[in-house]
């Protein structure tokens, strides 16, 4: 909820700031507003406030977009180790509950192919299984 108030106000502000931008640039260049040391700096303060709250805002978004992406993955993590049980029983059951047999085959996998996260050895496992009961 924090991050949404600063984002609207930061919007308001800056859509604010934009305008009164605009209204001064558009004067001066009309000719209705004469150029001098006040407008210069004026103008100069209201580029500076416009562009330091863009970059504000959007690194804010960028922030939160990632935060809501880092919890996004927190539950994929969860659900992983769900399924490497899930294979692992299938393994075992497969192998009419003989867990010694399921670790080897799961540690020739490993060797045989370094670097792979453990689901897929057990996946690997299963499928040589598979086509050598064909």
């Amino acid at each position: 909820m924090g991050n949404q108030v600063v984002i609207a106000v930061g919007t308001f502000i800056l859509l604010l700031t934009g305008l009164l931008l605009g209204y001064v640039l558009s004067q001066l260049v009309l000719g209705f507003l004469a150029f001098n040391l006040l407008t210069f700096f004026g103008t100069l303060s209201l580029i500076l406030i416009f562009g330091t709250l863009y970059y504000v805002l959007f690194w804010q978004l960028r922030r939160e977009q990632s935060r809501s992406s880092l919890d996004r993955g927190i539950p994929s993590q969860v659900d992983e180790g769900v399924s490497d049980s899930y294979l692992k029983n299938r393994l075992i059951a497969r192998l009419s509950g003989d867990t010694a047999a399921a670790e080897r085959l799961i540690e020739q996998a490993k060797e045989t192919y370094p670097g792979m996260p453990e689901n897929w050895y057990c996946e690997r496992v299963l499928d040589d299984l598979e086509r050598n009961r064909e």
